[in-house]
């Protein structure tokens, strides 16, 4: 490789423990080149994501060729493939980018520009780069899998239980679901969480380590409309159950370790929904442009002061060292907000 052509990268040949030096790698690559709706962007800001360290977690696999993990990026166009539309050299971008392609742990990387969104005006690269995958897990989750309408009198005397409201996606559908006229009831379990999420717009704060109902019952509510379940839906589905109003809509986005007892909706007739960012970009569905357009329309909010990074914690440079510890912080558990890591 000439020296024009190479770029830094953090990746990985084993998966191993995060506290293993050889987890996550300083390594030279070739810089790639773009083709059909592909943007090249020079990143300049990254941030970690729990799925970030569950790819990483140890497994007996190994790769012949490094792989490249990352999903949040911020930086600047460089080219652009023959077949793009939305954007130029010189843009200033955000995205989270896809699950099967190469990620953003790379001075370089290839994205198509439909999940793709304008950088807000109004951040730094790091404050934009710990935006995209939690936004448009928040967005997608509440809007397309719950249907909450983004018309705020639709939704006045409606209620939303967000169960893990302290984390990266928890931030931003806190906010969300506050501007959309809703009770937000948030879940968080220490002082300086339950702090936090009262600041990006819960009306009221509960604990994930008791039953929701009585909780709820205690502050006037009954039931909830809405629950978007952002941690350990196993542990939360008898509660979340009990909660859940007649003819309401769970969502979740973490996996579960064993079946879930659907039957305790049935006589609700409540629904039960996945939210999985990655799946428009995975399956390249007809409406994947649709993740450009709510980046878009979160800068939008941001540049407008309705919406606020949720940035946390910042570390740099970028390098492997860095980026252990940034996925021994999300692997606490514990983590408020978002960690970024910016310039190379």
């Amino acid at each position: 490789m000439s020296p024009m052509s190479q770029m830094k990268a953090i990746g990985l040949y084993q998966y191993l423990p995060i506290d293993h030096p050889d987890s996550l790698l300083d390594l030279q690559l070739e810089k790639p080149v773009p083709a059909g709706r592909d943007l090249l962007v020079q990143v300049h800001a990254i941030s970690v994501n729990p799925v970030d360290t569950k790819v990483r977690a140890p497994k007996d696999k190994t790769e012949e060729q490094p792989r490249v993990l990352g999903w949040d990026a911020a930086g600047v166009v460089v080219s652009a493939g023959p077949d793009c539309q939305l954007f130029k050299a010189g843009d200033e971008v955000y995205y989270a980018g896809s699950i099967t392609r190469p990620g953003s742990n790379s001075e370089f990387q290839l994205v198509d520009e439909r999940i793709v969104g304008r950088k807000p005006s109004s951040l730094s690269f790091a404050e934009a780069a710990a935006l995209p995958l939690t936004s448009i897990t928040a967005w997608e989750g509440l809007y397309d899998r719950l249907g909450i309408s983004t018309i705020r009198e639709d939704n006045y005397g409606k209620s939303i239980l967000i169960v893990g409201a302290a984390g990266g996606v928890g931030s931003i559908a806190t906010q969300l679901a506050s501007l959309a006229g809703l009770t937000v009831i948030g879940t968080a379990s220490r002082p300086e969480s339950v702090q936090w999420v009262r600041e990006h717009g819960a009306h009221h704060v509960i604990s994930h380590y008791e039953p929701f109902l009585e909780q709820l019952q205690q502050l006037g509510l009954q039931e909830v409309d809405y629950i978007f379940c952002l941690n350990h839906t196993n542990q939360h589905w008898a509660h979340m159950a009990q909660a859940i109003a007649p003819q309401g809509i769970i969502c979740s986005i973490v996996e579960t370790h064993e079946p879930l007892d659907l039957n305790l909706l049935k006589d609700k007739s409540a629904a039960f929904v996945w939210e999985f960012m990655f799946t428009r970009a995975k399956y390249e569905t007809p409406d994947m442009i649709q993740q450009h357009q709510l980046l878009n329309d979160v800068a939008d909010l941001i540049d407008h002061g309705s919406l606020k990074t949720t940035l946390a914690r910042r570390l740099e440079p970028i390098h492997a060292a860095n980026l252990r510890t940034a996925h021994q912080l999300v692997e606490s558990g514990s983590m408020i907000g978002k960690v970024v890591l910016e310039h190379w």
